[in-house]
């Protein structure tokens, strides 16, 4: 008879991590019996580690060539008399040991200078050298013992007024969704999504026309500086012109496949850009009706357009998070910009500089023109989704956001001087404090913002305040973020 078989357990599989982290409680139980303490800090290997620091980051210094020295009695206390560009920071030991010690743990900054005993200290032109012998052990052998402290390079924010609501105007009966304001500063017009146009007086802030055709909500406005004509553009995928001598739609583009949420005029040539949900920028000859180009590029809607009359002629922002530059002549994309981590759903460009701004959920960021390089970030965020945005020609920015808020920036610093929030009309929901819309007039002393509580705000600055009243709240950033 064979003997009793014996049966092998069976081993438990394990990851890889688990046996790690066994294998490392087993080198602690055998190592640091003493869990609770850290080990005692040895003074002599952290003297090794932080001269082999200084001669890493040195030693091309050391070993710069050597102008032609006199030698200065260091014993002496010359060293006030001799300029020159010496920093001499010394080693761990105390100060009666220093002078032993001084070849292998002295550092030494200086073009000019190259260390040749403890006596030795190398004199070029102008200025004095610095010993910093009685600093204590820990600072003396940190290199923000020798780092200049010098200012904040950040420009420093102009002050400006606070702004503050001077006038409710209700009269639409849905979302105001589109403002634009008459070159002669006498009107402006809002498009709504009760599906209607209305021209008020800027002055008095009454109505003056409505004009209806839409059969959608109405998403963009534009009135030409040229002609008597108004653009509009809105969910119906429809285009019209407007001739505002006969109040009546004298024009309609034809081509987008889906809603229209964004429209701008081009400044010198007579042409219109449209971008909507078709994911299409498309260039108008206003006169013939004709299409130009249709400028495809982007993965979503295109929910932010503005022109210029120079390259680039044509910038969009899309829900795809890129901001496309555009060549009007061949219709072709000259460069795509991918800071945005959400949609850019506001591009504002300032109206004397070379730069504009983008808004997205993640950030503000400022881009120069016409190259699009990244300039900043403005300092703060809003934290919500920003359908807006506007720049005056004396640097204050307004961004309006899907919660109601408004805040004013300073465009040279990117500082949030003002933060506003706008108080929904009785009878509304608190939940229908969006702004939707922001326009300065032709001065850029009055700012109007389109809610979704149906009203339109104006703003002004508080004539009343001052720098005392107001003062200017502002820190400099310690680390720029370059994305």
């Amino acid at each position: 008879m064979g003997g009793p078989t014996l049966e092998m357990e069976p081993v438990e599989p394990q990851s890889l991590k688990k046996l790690s982290l066994k294998s490392l409680k087993r080198s602690l139980d055998l190592f640091s019996p003493i869990h609770g303490q850290f080990a005692a800090p040895d003074p002599e290997s952290k003297k090794i580690r932080m001269s082999h620091k200084i001669n890493v980051e040195y030693g091309g210094i050391k070993t710069a060539p050597a102008q032609p020295s006199r030698q200065v009695d260091s014993g002496a206390g010359n060293q006030g008399s001799v300029p020159s560009n010496a920093l001499a920071l010394t080693g761990p030991s105390d100060s009666r040991n220093s002078q032993k010690e001084g070849a292998q743990n002295a550092l030494v900054v200086g073009p000019s200078l190259q260390p040749k005993g403890q006596n030795d200290v190398g004199n070029s032109g102008k200025s004095t050298a610095i010993t910093s012998a009685s600093a204590p052990f820990s600072e003396r052998l940190t290199t923000s013992a020798i780092i200049e402290r010098i200012p904040s390079k950040w420009p420093r924010p102009v002050w400006h007024r606070p702004w503050k609501n001077y006038r409710v105007i209700s009269g639409h009966l849905g979302w105001v969704r589109s403002v634009a304001f008459d070159p002669s500063n006498n009107w402006f017009c809002t498009g709504s999504a009760d599906r209607t146009i209305k021209i008020w007086d800027v002055a008095s802030g009454r109505l003056k026309l409505t004009l209806t055709g839409h059969i959608e909500q109405i998403r963009g406005l534009a009135v030409s500086n040229k002609h008597t004509y108004m653009f509009s553009a809105g969910d119906d995928k429809q285009v019209k012109c407007w001739d505002l001598e006969q109040n009546k739609v004298i024009r309609s583009y034809h081509g987008h496949l889906s809603g229209v949420y964004c429209l701008a005029l081009h400044p010198t040539i007579d042409i219109l850009l449209t971008g909507g949900r078709d994911s299409v920028c498309r260039v108008w000859d206003i006169r013939t009706k004709m299409q130009i180009f249709a400028l495809s590029g982007h993965d979503n809607t295109v929910c932010s357009v503005f022109t210029r009359p120079t390259d680039p002629q044509v910038v969009t922002g899309s829900h795809d998070t890129t901001i496309k530059f555009w060549d009007l002549r061949y219709g072709k994309t000259m460069s795509t910009l991918t800071h945005h981590k959400k949609s850019v759903r506001a591009m504002a460009p300032h109206p004397k500089e070379h730069s504009f701004a983008s808004a997205s959920a993640d950030n503000t960021k400022k881009f120069s023109l016409p190259k699009g390089e990244f300039l900043h970030n403005m300092l703060s965020q809003q934290k919500t989704i920003i359908n807006t945005m506007a720049v005056n020609e004396d640097g204050v920015m307004a961004t309006g956001g899907d919660n109601g808020s408004l805040w004013f920036w300073d465009w040279r610093s990117g500082h949030n001087f003002q933060q506003a929030q706008t108080i929904v009309q009785p009878g509304s929901l608190d939940s229908e404090a969006g702004i939707y819309a922001l326009s300065y007039d032709v001065t850029g002393t009055r700012l109007v913002s389109c809610e979704a509580d149906k009203t339109i705000k104006m703003w002004k600055e508080d004539e009343a305040a001052t720098e005392q009243t107001h003062p200017l709240n502002f820190k400099p950033p310690k680390d720029i973020r370059r994305f």
